[in-house]
């Protein structure tokens, strides 16, 4: 169905500081949930901006494992609906941690302090900012796991984590 009216796409529902998550849950939209799918939009969108001027494929496959995140995120961990959702497996932590070492196998890291965004090149640049968000949605999600009591995101933190240090290791070989 193709979208064609502002209907469509607008509710006006969150006009009044409020919004629902993917099991029809309503929150107000300072809630840390709204926080935590915010910040991981903001790194998928860093991530894109990222791919355009590196043409890094890795990165697409980074966007589309967070979009499942953000499923998992925004859904009732005790619903049906979340039963049905894709889960994040350790394998991607384990893959990003392989694909970590064959870069670093092939350029090590200088052991020394650097200047993020400024030493290496743009496309470093790009990586070095993808990598604070990254720190930033680790922490928001965090708070997240805390306060809602979400144990079923324990490897998604172990993603999120590992992907801010294969961040940092391609700021400096990009």
């Amino acid at each position: 169905m193709d979208i064609k009216k502002v209907g469509q796409i607008s509710s006006k529902k969150g006009d009044k500081g409020s919004s629902t998550d993917y099991s029809s849950r309503s929150f107000l939209k300072s809630n840390i949930l709204f926080e935590v799918l915010g910040t991981m939009d903001e790194l998928s969108s860093n991530l894109g901006l990222a791919y355009h001027h590196t043409k890094y494929e890795y990165l697409l496959t980074i966007q589309k494992t967070l979009q499942t995140i953000n499923s998992l995120i925004a859904t009732d961990p005790n619903s049906e609906q979340y039963k049905r959702l894709k889960q994040i497996q350790i394998d991607s932590v384990v893959s990003m941690e392989s694909l970590m070492q064959e870069i670093l196998d092939r350029h090590p890291l200088e052991p020394r302090f650097a200047l993020p965004g400024s030493e290496k090149s743009l496309n470093g640049a790009y990586m070095d900012i993808c990598r604070t968000i990254a720190r930033r949605a680790e922490r928001r999600l965090t708070d997240l796991i805390m306060e809602q009591e979400r144990n079923d995101l324990d490897i998604v933190q172990s993603y999120i984590n590992r992907l801010s240090d294969f961040l940092f290791v391609l700021s400096w070989n990009l």
